[in-house]
């Protein structure tokens, strides 16, 4: 589908301005960019003199929320762990007691491995989540990237005589 026109872009990215283009649609509008003719492209990359101050703003709000999200992860992986530290050290103090039947401290003392086993289990999610929020930052940041690649190349291609349609 060849883009001929800035407005066909517009509503093709569902703006009415190019200062309405949002975050998530930039990586719209560089994946459109090759069915754009050049002097279209070329007319939209003039607009975006600040492209890498907007670049910058978008990793620095990526970095941000990827920090807050593991300051969040960490502050209640603490208190899970604290919460089963807790649960172990009640269920230890019941073993002392002088009066337990031997069913009973072996319920005990599966109750202890229980907790371990829990804990480990919630460790190895978090490690899961943790390594698909790493994930998705390297992707967010990635993208940015993507899009100030293609802006760039896009505008160099349109130098050097055109934007090769498929």
């Amino acid at each position: 589908m060849a883009l001929d026109s800035e407005d066909e872009i517009k509503k093709a990215l569902n703006i009415d301005s190019w200062r309405n283009l949002s975050k998530d649609k930039v990586v719209k509008f560089a994946a459109m960019m090759p069915d754009m003719g050049a002097d279209v492209a070329m007319k939209i990359i003039e607009q975006f003199p600040k492209f890498k101050e907007f670049a910058v703003d978008t990793l620095n709000v990526l970095e941000r929320e990827h920090g807050s999200t593991l300051d969040s992860n960490a502050r209640s992986q603490e208190r899970v762990h604290a919460a089963y530290q807790e649960i172990r050290e009640v269920l230890k103090g019941q073993l002392k007691r002088e009066d337990l039947s031997a069913e009973d401290r072996r319920f005990l003392i599966e109750q202890l491995m229980e907790t371990g086993e829990k804990e480990s289990e919630k460790d190895t999610e978090n490690k899961q989540f943790l390594g698909g929020l790493f994930q998705k930052a390297v992707v967010g940041a990635g993208a940015v990237v993507a899009a100030g690649l293609v802006f760039v190349g896009g505008k160099i291609m349109v130098e050097r005589g055109g934007i090769p349609r498929a």
